[in-house]
């Protein structure tokens, strides 16, 4: 082991010790940390988000499909970590996908169909890499429970509950547990929803690895006590977390 490895070990040790590692630092202090043998034998936990990090997201084609529906301002409207107004309300749970519909035809102007609704939403998949997801079945394969935490929505998961890997396999097929936003009727990065997760997977924070590339939703669970990792988006982080999980 290097002296800096030795050293970085040593910190998340003290860190624990005193019980300051990430509720006082924050910001996924402990995924730069991430040398600790003491640290990586107590994660059984693994949270992934979807948008960004499992599949490649393209905001730029979403902008631009909910432009051709007719939705002139849709640069403004549409966010590729939290939704705001409508597209919020139906990401949170609050309306359904066809009050969602009638809605967005009073701001265009015309009447849409749940078809043209499908199309826009689905504009922000790119593609879904295949090494993300071998990663995730080789997590599963070796002991780890593995999750799914998003912000989503029922248009998103139409497709996904299908053919997400292009082979066949519905996403569900990846996952242990899905923790959706539309489901739980909360949005990261609230930490209610961060607590459902913990309770359905049954493990406590510090057990639990979060892999998003949202800042804000990273800096909640790093907060809680959860180890992260915050790749940017459409970056591959498979070596990134084998990184924090090897054990020196």
């Amino acid at each position: 082991m290097s002296q800096n490895a030795k050293i970085t070990q040593n910190v998340i040790i003290l860190c624990r010790f005193f019980g300051l590692l990430a509720q006082n630092w924050g910001k996924g202090f402990c995924s730069k940390l991430k040398k600790s043998s003491y640290l990586c034998n107590m994660i059984k936990n693994i949270a992934f988000d979807l948008g960004g990090v499992v599949l490649a997201l393209s905001y730029e084609q979403a902008v631009k499909r909910f432009e051709e529906i007719g939705l002139k301002d849709a640069r403004q409207r549409l966010d590729a970590f939290e939704q705001k107004g409508i597209f919020g309300e139906l990401e949170s749970g609050q309306i359904t996908a066809e009050v969602f519909r009638r809605e967005l035809s009073v701001i265009v102007e015309r009447t849409l169909t749940m078809d043209e609704c499908y199309w826009a939403w689905h504009g922000y998949v790119d593609h879904v890499p295949k090494r993300n997801l071998e990663a995730i079945l080789s997590l599963r394969a070796r002991g780890y429970q593995v999750c799914l935490l998003s912000n989503t929505n029922s248009f998103m998961m139409q497709w996904a509950s299908k053919d997400f890997d292009g082979e066949g396999h519905p996403i569900s097929y990846f996952f242990d547990a899905m923790y959706l936003s539309y489901e739980c009727k909360v949005m990261k990065p609230k930490r209610e929803i961060f607590e459902m997760m913990l309770k359905g997977q049954q493990a406590l924070p510090e057990e639990t690895i979060f892999v998003d590339d949202g800042p804000r939703n990273v800096e909640t669970a790093a907060s809680m006590g959860m180890m992260t990792l915050c790749p940017p988006n459409n970056e591959d982080w498979t070596a990134a977390l084998e990184d924090i999980l090897r054990v020196d």
